[in-house]
């Protein structure tokens, strides 16, 4: 892959255009974002852009490797930076925080499925759905 994402566009025939920058810095900026939300962003400097624009661009970058999708619960998936898709996602159901956290977590997880069905687990892909420390704390009442 070419040096930079500008490189990358250039060398598929693509033109660098200040929308696709816009959203490429949006979702560099909010990490995990929703296309609205990225729209949302993107709008606070090029108010002209629309919702349409963005999801032809990320589709665009998507296929172009440098950026990844996932899905965090129901609704519209959620992108990031592909350089920093190497991670599980914990999602807690009370105050809705991501957390990322390495895919080696899941190891004997992915061992497990592995022996035991031949299943070869991509965590890259993982959400996992729970409670997290500070609301699990709230729960029972330590603060």
């Amino acid at each position: 892959m070419a040096d930079t994402w500008q490189e990358e566009l250039r060398a598929r025939g693509y033109r660098v255009t200040p929308q696709r920058q816009l959203v490429l810095e949006a979702v560099t900026d909010l990490e995990h974002a929703t296309p609205e939300e990225i729209c949302t962003q993107v709008q606070r400097t090029a108010h002209g852009v629309n919702i349409s624009t963005v999801y032809r661009t990320l589709e665009l970058l998507e296929e172009l490797g440098l950026v990844k999708h996932t899905h965090l619960g129901h609704g519209p998936p959620t992108y990031h930076l592909a350089t920093e898709a190497e991670h599980v996602h914990l999602v807690c159901r009370k105050c809705g925080t991501v957390e990322d956290v390495t895919p080696r977590v899941a190891d004997g997880l992915v061992e497990l499925l592995r022996a035991r069905f031949g299943f070869q687990t991509d965590v890259h892909h993982l959400t996992v759905h729970g409670c997290c420390g500070d609301c699990e704390g709230k729960a029972s009442g330590r603060s």
